[in-house]
């Protein structure tokens, strides 16, 4: 009863504050792109404080040592809508890889695009391929990292999805490198469920793949980094007070 009590109220308080905010920041679609990064981060940080507050459900990040100092790509497994919004503030100014669809959503899908995040349209072929690389150029260049889901959709824990050869093209032609995410957000907010459940998300940084490897041979690193930890993770929910973490709102 108490789960279900929480989760209503941080649905409700969720959309009535995106709502609220969406309507406030109407302004920014035509100020610098910055502004919006910076509403979208507030966003993000009152949506987990509400997720605290109502569900009991916190998070910590390992591995940050892991994350170079210069241009990366952040290829992270997908189990809930938790990443899509915490990793704003876990991995500041990122670009997100992400449905093209997505950019038509009223205000929240405008503001996704006027914050430079990449847009995919998987029907587009080739040409599509080809408009990700340019942009994913562009965040690099202004020395954004990219995030990418490599599985294109969530999965349940314990469940695997094929690797979209997306990401391989992106370390293939952009010569940057490549750091694998577990997690294990499923377990505690289902891609498919209402409720939330109490505890900590406890999210992975692992150490990069180097430039250089042969594209089959980079997919199947990156996936059994990504696999291995994740079940790692899913097996062993318990010792986050006997390891140095930080939470991502730091």
């Amino acid at each position: 009863m108490r789960q279900a009590l929480g989760s209503l109220l941080f649905n409700a308080g969720f959309y009535l504050l995106s709502a609220i905010l969406a309507i406030a920041g109407l302004p920014l679609l035509v100020l610098p792109a910055r502004l919006t990064v910076a509403w979208a981060r507030l966003w993000v940080g009152l949506s987990l404080a509400l997720l605290r507050a109502t569900c009991g459900l916190t998070h910590v990040v390992h591995g940050r040592e892991n994350l170079p100092a210069g241009p990366c790509i952040i290829a992270s497994k997908h189990q809930s809508t938790w990443e899509t919004l915490a990793f704003n503030l876990v991995f500041h100014d990122a670009a997100f890889v992400l449905k093209r669809d997505l950019f038509y959503i009223p205000v929240v899908g405008w503001m996704m695009r006027r914050a430079g995040n990449i847009g995919i349209d998987r029907t587009a072929g080739p040409s599509a391929l080809r408009s990700i690389l340019r942009d994913a150029r562009a965040a690099l260049a202004a020395g954004r990292p990219i995030v990418i889901f490599p599985e294109g959709t969530r999965t349940a824990p314990g469940a695997e999805a094929p690797y979209h050869p997306g990401v391989a093209a992106l370390y293939t032609q952009l010569g940057v490198p490549v750091v694998p995410v577990a997690l294990n957000s499923g377990l505690y907010w289902g891609r498919r469920t209402f409720l939330k459940k109490r505890g900590t998300i406890r999210v992975e940084i692992l150490p990069p793949i180097a430039p250089g490897l042969g594209r089959a041979e980079f997919m199947r690193v990156l996936r059994e980094r990504i696999e291995t930890a994740t079940r790692e993770l899913l097996v062993d929910r318990t010792g986050d007070n006997a390891r140095t973490a930080e939470t991502s709102e730091r």
